[in-house]
């Protein structure tokens, strides 16, 4: 099941790694979409804000920390498999699994006790934080299963396997949906049966791709005898992964702070925006299926030492996603009431939420090219000066720009400005960067 991508044409290759991530991808988006759909249309809007609100912020901010760690291990792997060094393949695997565990455990407890500081902190209203707080508590309950998947799936792309990660999320996912049915509609557990069906299922996912793995023939084969983590490749793994982690983390914390003035809105606000996010997460889950996808071209082909072909990876991708990203938003942007629609009937968020649509949705292609370097970068192992534009220039100034700018004039409107503006500086210092640095990580390219 393995695919070696150091040859061939290289776009063709990009895009055949891509739509298997991008499919499963979206498959993992569409656990919380159900949820959303299902609870806004049986249970509320009340509801469809607790599910779509603070909860699902602080979820990404807890996941994708860890994320961002486990792209350490992909990026590793990636480039040992790359320059044929099988044995560090099997130890990094091995050790990354028994991090997973470590860490699910870890942060399964943080979270559900947590969870009413966290709620309290992002001044979740009274009429929803109940709700909320069941939610957040349920889903932090299955973060042992969520880990799992993602640092398995992770394991299996490294390697050019990005197929069968997909097949798992498409099980996992339809299971999602029969049990939102049984648990929302037939046993009317409210945000509690939304909960549930979402970390079963991702039990599910984890349980499939540890199996997988388990069975497989080659170095990234998991044993039992082996499980343990090994220092060196642990400390390499997070000297990758931890900026990668922070970055998320970041992101995900000024996404909060941003919701927390969201929240100052009212009820109306929190659903279009949670519900906004729902929309818009069909462009993100596609930009970032791109840079997986060159996270992993630009690993292999930098380990095999082919620089010319990271070059022209980076390239075509950037090329590939900024048509994709066009596409994307145009059809956002002329169906947005639509869209919003399918998710509640009150009119008062649907018109909310076209306006953020209309607003916002232009700006996100200058988005595209920061991923698509950003990625390209950390799979080469420069991760450092990437955290730091991407926490100063999108995190920071987003931050500065809520607290500070937001206040003097309190309108939906000036909040949203903060993403472009971000972007716009964030991306030209990515562009200085890269260009400066890409003659020493590619030295026969200087």
């Amino acid at each position: 099941m393995k695919k070696e991508i150091t040859s061939g044409v290289i776009w063709q290759q990009i895009l055949l790694f891509f739509f298997p991530i991008l499919l499963g991808t979206f498959f993992q988006q569409l656990y919380n979409t159900v949820d959303a759909v299902l609870v806004g249309q049986f249970v509320g809007k009340e509801a469809l804000s607790a599910v779509s609100g603070a909860p699902a912020m602080i979820v990404s901010l807890i996941i994708g920390f860890f994320t961002g760690l486990a792209s350490g291990a992909t990026v590793s792997i990636s480039q040992y498999y790359g320059s044929g060094d099988f044995k560090s393949v099997s130890t990094t695997t091995h050790t990354a699994i028994v991090f997973s565990v470590l860490g699910a455990i870890a942060l399964t407890i943080i979270g559900y006790f947590g969870s009413p500081w966290f709620l309290q902190l992002c001044r979740v209203p009274e009429d929803i934080f109940q709700d909320s707080l069941i939610y957040m508590q349920i889903y932090f309950l299955g973060l042992l299963g969520t880990f799992l998947y993602n640092m398995g799936a992770g394991i299996l792309r490294a390697i050019g396997d990005s197929k069968r990660p997909f097949y798992f999320l498409i099980v996992s996912c339809l299971l999602n949906i029969v049990l939102d049915l049984l648990f929302l509609i037939k046993f009317q557990m409210g945000v509690a049966g939304a909960a549930y069906a979402t970390i079963i299922s991702q039990a599910v996912s984890a349980l499939l791709t540890i199996l997988c793995l388990f069975r497989e023939e080659g170095p990234w084969k998991l044993e039992l005898s082996k499980l343990r983590m090994e220092r060196f490749y642990l400390l390499r793994m997070l000297r990758i992964g931890i900026p990668a982690g922070i970055q998320s983390v970041t992101y995900a914390l000024s996404n909060i702070i941003i919701q927390a003035s969201i929240n100052d809105f009212g009820t109306d606000t929190i659903a279009a925006w949670g519900t906004y996010g729902k929309m818009d997460g069909i462009f993100w889950m596609t930009i970032n299926s791109f840079g997986i996808a060159l996270t992993t071209f630009v690993g292999q082909n930098y380990g095999a030492g082919k620089y010319d072909r990271v070059r022209k990876g980076i390239k075509v991708t950037s090329l590939m996603a900024a048509i994709t990203a066009i596409g994307i938003c145009s059809v956002i942007l002329i169906n947005a009431r639509f869209l919003f629609s399918l998710f509640t009937t009150d009119t008062s968020v649907i018109e909310i939420g076209n306006r953020m649509v209309q607003f916002l949705m232009p700006t996100y292609i200058i988005y595209v090219f920061i991923e698509i370097l950003s990625g390209g970068l950390r799979a080469m192992g420069d991760t450092f000066i990437p955290m730091l534009i991407n926490c100063g220039g999108v995190c920071g100034i987003r931050i500065l720009w809520t607290m500070f700018v937001c206040p003097l004039y309190p309108t939906v409107e000036m909040l949203e400005l903060n993403f472009p503006i971000s972007w716009i500086i964030t991306l030209i210092l990515f562009i200085v960067y890269y260009f400066i640095k890409r003659k020493k990580l590619m030295p026969d390219l200087a």
